[in-house]
């Protein structure tokens, strides 16, 4: 069966907006001669463009921050963005771009090349620095010179910081929410194996499935790995246990499959989601971006390029996260001028934290980047 996954646009009628923002020479050497950035937004901007507001979405996550009145369904940042809250759209023009090389409206591989074949195993090797530059010259098209804030969790977190190093005259502040300065060997390490999982997949073709069978059983298993760092063993055991899935018994018979144990079902549900929605390629070529995120890569190293920044900093972290551990959310804010240490979010559940209870920092949001 071949997944029907969205590649344009995934919004009701007028939720999604797509521009054309031009041909992209990528970091590595690929290019496109055309690419488009689909985008959300919130609020109104203001005549001199002052009070516009990036927020950029994690590895899986889409345009849909908040719910407005073209798309009333939650948005995965409502804790965060919304009328009256931290970020309160009724005062801030709030804009929330899909990241290139993904399937959410924006260029990736499942997008047509001028002769109409999906790009596939040719769509060139994506940077955040690449993404971070055709987010730029939405900013062109938008009218936006300087944005008050840019704030990100996860890979949105890695494309808000380095919004703050590469134009730091057109980032006033900066929000970085569970992520640090680079990607460490561990983050590195998981994602090759959900890269590793989806490539083994009998039906990925060398990324050249369209046509026929998608390699949704190895992007499955990716999303099995990646969810497993996502949440904690603490949580897993106080839901789970050892607890079997209904009348389904692991040790009832001798034959496979056999039954699971609820933690199993879990998983697969989880897999299940994800390969509805989402292209294995871009999936693929979005963790191999987020794991080459590094600020100081050709910048003198970290501490080099974080000296650079001059946008108010804002760090938080999960004191759970086992993904991307509060110690480097610490060294960034050790780094950044200014930081003034850590916000530390509280919460059982891990990485995922920093989407399910982000109210818990709302208030010094607010008051350090004065939003």
């Amino acid at each position: 069966m071949t997944a029907q996954v969205p590649t344009t646009t995934v919004r009701p009628d007028g939720a999604l907006a797509v521009v054309d923002v031009g041909a992209h020479t990528f970091e590595t050497g690929g290019r496109l001669p055309q690419v488009s950035i689909a985008y959300e937004t919130w609020g109104e901007l203001a005549p001199d463009g002052s009070n516009a507001v990036l927020v950029l979405h994690a590895l899986t996550g889409d345009t849909h921050v908040a719910a407005n009145e073209a798309d009333p369904e939650a948005g995965w940042w409502e804790g965060l963005v919304g009328p009256g809250r931290a970020v309160d759209t009724d005062r801030w023009f709030v804009v929330s771009p899909a990241m290139i090389g993904g399937c959410y409206g924006s260029t990736g591989p499942a997008s047509a090349d001028p002769q109409g074949r999906p790009w596939g195993s040719r769509f060139p090797y994506t940077t955040i620095r690449d993404s971070v530059q055709l987010e730029a010259r939405l900013a062109d098209q938008l009218g936006i010179e300087r944005f008050h804030a840019v704030l990100g969790g996860s890979m949105g977190g890695a494309r808000a910081l380095e919004w703050a190093a590469s134009f730091p005259d057109r980032v006033a502040g900066v929000g970085v929410f569970s992520c640090g300065a680079e990607s460490t060997a561990e983050q590195i390490a998981f994602a090759q194996a959900q890269v590793a999982a989806i490539e083994n997949d009998p039906h990925y073709d060398g990324g050249d499935y369209y046509t026929g069978p998608w390699p949704e059983a190895g992007l499955g298993l990716a999303r099995r790995i990646a969810h497993i760092t996502y949440r904690t063993e603490t949580e897993f055991s106080a839901r789970f246990g050892r607890e079997h899935q209904g009348d389904e018994d692991p040790f009832g018979s001798s034959r496979r499959p056999r039954g699971r144990f609820q933690v199993e079902s879990y998983l697969d549900h989880q897999a299940r989601k994800l390969v509805s929605r989402f292209d294995p390629n871009a999936y693929i070529l979005l963790t191999e971006a987020l794991a080459g995120h590094d600020v100081g890569r050709g910048r003198g190293g970290a501490a080099a390029a974080l000296r650079q920044v001059t946008a108010t900093p804002f760090v938080a972290a999960v004191d759970s996260d086992r993904l991307y551990h509060p110690e480097q959310s610490h060294r960034l804010a050790e780094l950044l001028p200014g930081a003034g240490g850590v916000h530390m979010i509280s919460s059982p559940i891990g990485h995922d934290g920093f989407l399910t209870s982000p109210d818990q920092i709302a208030e010094p949001l607010r008051e350090t980047l004065r939003l």
